[in-house]
């Protein structure tokens, strides 16, 4: 799988920082002065909102490189618990995987799954999002006739959304606007929107070897804990915005306030050295070469990041967790949904006021 791997990256196209900056600009002001037509635009009340954000299901024909197959059960029970709880489901693009895929194969196999995302557009609760495998449903002509074979009825598919909120500040009386910009993330990369030897290998070498040998990359610990450069590029557009917060899926890799899980233990690193914590930095030093064999002392500053971008990972983890973005009681958490003893249980794994958020961005 290495050398696959390897080859892939090194011969198909760098995400482009510019490119990428201009294709995000673009999309959040045509949401915010023409919503409807390639974004909704939401308003939320602080405290009563409820949404959860999950994405890249990759839902296949339950072949060797069907990558969703053994995350179905964890992703049929959140939506069961989320369907229950009166959330807003907002599904971030690449639900359906149409690249190694036909979409009738897609349907045939994935009929539960579908019935669960019928709920909440039953509830007027489904926002759908498109990603660049699952591009059919914003370019061809019967995109719309398949939706309502699939859903029961009309179901527009979107580039990306926008939530809006006031926030409360130190002052009861008064608040701030916080935008919460959402999109698959694909935006402006070369090597996933239009590069034609990542669509070439994809259709025509990776999906035969991964069905042949039933390998599925999106492993944990696979390229998990440090971003790729195409989330520290998200981060940095998001970075220069004003009370703005991004949220994408795309790379697989869950992020919370601008921090992988890694870097999350080099913060907490950093802040247990400055307070000369002995028993705080074993602890860390010891879960953080878990993750990381050779672990040195950190040299980048990890207090100065801008809690500007997160990312929902994804729902077709090799071990069949799925991760998400959950936003509601005033609050935004990472969450990750496991199998335990045969049953799936919800994990908060970070957690973060939106009040906080407001004053930290």
């Amino acid at each position: 799988m290495k050398p696959v791997l390897w080859a892939m990256t090194k011969f198909s196209s760098k995400p482009d920082r510019p490119r990428i900056f201009d294709a995000l600009s673009k999309l959040i002001q045509n949401i915010l002065h023409e919503p409807g037509k390639r974004g909704l635009l939401i308003p939320f009340d602080e405290h009563d909102g409820k949404f959860i954000i999950l994405s890249d299901q990759h839902k296949g024909a339950r072949n060797g490189a069907d990558d969703f197959m053994l995350a179905e059960k964890n992703y049929l029970a959140a939506l069961d618990y989320y369907s229950k709880n009166n959330f807003v489901y907002i599904n971030l693009g690449d639900s359906e995987e149409l690249w190694e895929n036909t979409l009738a194969s897609v349907k045939k196999f994935n009929t539960a799954t579908f019935e669960a995302e019928k709920i909440f557009l039953k509830q007027n609760a489904f926002v759908k999002i498109f990603g660049n495998h699952d591009l059919y449903w914003d370019n061809d002509p019967l995109a719309w006739w398949q939706l309502k074979n699939i859903y029961g009825e009309k179901l527009k598919v979107y580039e990306g959304m926008i939530l809006q909120s006031i926030v409360s500040s130190q002052q009861p009386a008064t608040g701030q606007l916080l935008t919460i910009f959402l999109t698959h993330g694909h935006q402006g990369d070369a090597q996933s929107d239009g590069n034609w030897f990542s669509k070439f290998f994809v259709a025509r070498i990776w999906a035969p070897l991964q069905a042949y040998l039933r390998i599925n990359p999106n492993t944990p610990a696979y390229d998990a804990v440090k971003k790729t450069l195409h989330n520290v590029i998200m981060y940095e557009w998001s970075s220069q915005q004003k009370n703005i917060l991004l949220i994408t899926g795309h790379t697989h890799q869950p992020v919370f306030g601008s921090l992988t899980q890694l870097e999350r233990m080099y913060q907490q690193y950093q802040a247990g050295k400055k307070n000369d914590d002995s028993s705080i930095l074993t602890e860390l030093e010891n879960q953080i070469r878990k993750i990381e064999p050779g672990f040195r002392e950190v040299k980048f500053d990890y207090s100065d990041i801008k809690p500007s971008y997160f990312n929902s990972g994804c729902c077709c983890f090799s071990d069949g967790d799925i991760t998400g973005i959950e936003i509601a009681d005033g609050c935004i958490r990472l969450i990750k949904w496991e199998m335990e003893k045969e049953i799936s249980k919800r994990l908060v794994l970070e957690e973060m006021t939106l009040k906080k958020l407001v004053e930290q961005l």
